[in-house]
């Protein structure tokens, strides 16, 4: 079993900064992908970014490139998520999540069996 809880979620406003943490835990493995995804109110769940175990492999939803940064420190576990230039319609609930099996930084959801809580992210105008 995998252990995933986030931190660092709270209310900015626009233009504003928050980076976002990721802790795993548990029977981990160096085969792994962790990811980030959101889900506003009333909206489908979407994928924001996601890094391999090595960091070799990246992806970031086009709707954040160049705004945000996922990094990863293996030896913790952890994984960040830096959000710089926020917007309003950055707003939504922020998940960590991680791919047992993964060797790369997969965007698709069904890869990642073991999810945290959830940490909600509010840009105000």
């Amino acid at each position: 079993q995998v252990q995933v809880a986030e931190s660092g979620g709270g209310s900015v406003q626009a233009g504003g900064s928050l980076r976002l943490s990721c802790a795993a835990s548990g029977r981990t493995f160096s085969d792994s992908a962790m990811g980030w995804f959101r889900q506003a109110p009333g909206k489908d769940r979407e994928f924001v970014a996601a890094i391999s175990w090595s960091g070799s492999s990246i992806n970031y939803a086009d709707s954040v490139k160049g705004r945000f940064t996922i990094s990863r420190d293996s030896a913790k576990n952890v994984v960040y998520l830096q959000m710089n230039g926020l917007k309003p319609e950055d707003t939504a609930v922020y998940s960590c999540a991680y791919a047992r099996g993964a060797t790369w930084a997969t965007r698709n959801p069904r890869d990642y069996g073991y999810w945290g809580q959830g940490t909600q992210v509010t840009v105000s105008s």
